[in-house]
């Protein structure tokens, strides 16, 4: 019988991409030092078992403080709680860094295009999108007619279908 994760799929289900694997362990090495594919393999086995193992610590730490959400601070105590203390101050620094590179292109899980909008804007945008979505729902078109609706053809107008 196979183990299971949460999800409800088995753990050969879940892998990393190994072109990015093997890119990560070739940029640990000497130029000089090859991988046998097999080694390859198992050292990527070895990281999806890592991930496995953290995740399921960090979900025990969030479950012990009654949240349903791991943050960042449950990921951490998983850590020293398996005995990776000392990689901790290293793994946060990562994190502050990628929190850093990524504060100007997402902000609260929504991606912007580096343009804010005021409120003003944003609610004028949201009432222009549910407008054209009651037209739509009515069967009104909002959108002007392609080009190639307009079209003739002897002398009289094509209609779109």
């Amino acid at each position: 019988m196979e183990p299971m994760d949460i999800v409800g799929k088995t753990k050969e289900d879940a892998s990393l991409p190994k072109a990015t694997m093997t890119k990560i362990i070739k940029e640990m090495l000497p130029p000089d030092v090859r991988v046998a594919r097999d080694t390859q393999d198992l050292l990527i086995e070895c990281c999806v078992e890592f991930i496995n193992l953290v995740s399921s610590e960090s979900n025990e730490v969030c479950g012990k403080e009654d949240r349903r959400t791991i943050a960042p601070e449950h990921v951490l105590k998983a850590l020293e709680v398996l005995g990776f203390g000392d990689y901790i101050e290293e793994v946060y620094a990562a994190y502050e860094q990628h929190k850093l590179e990524t504060v100007d292109t997402v902000r609260g899980g929504k991606c912007t295009n580096g343009a804010e909008m005021t409120e003003e804007e944003a609610l004028a945008e949201q009432q222009r999108m549910f407008a054209e979505a009651r037209a739509r729902m009515n069967g009104v078109a909002t959108a002007p007619k392609p080009p190639e609706a307009e079209s003739s053809l002897n002398g009289q107008l094509l209609e779109p279908f």
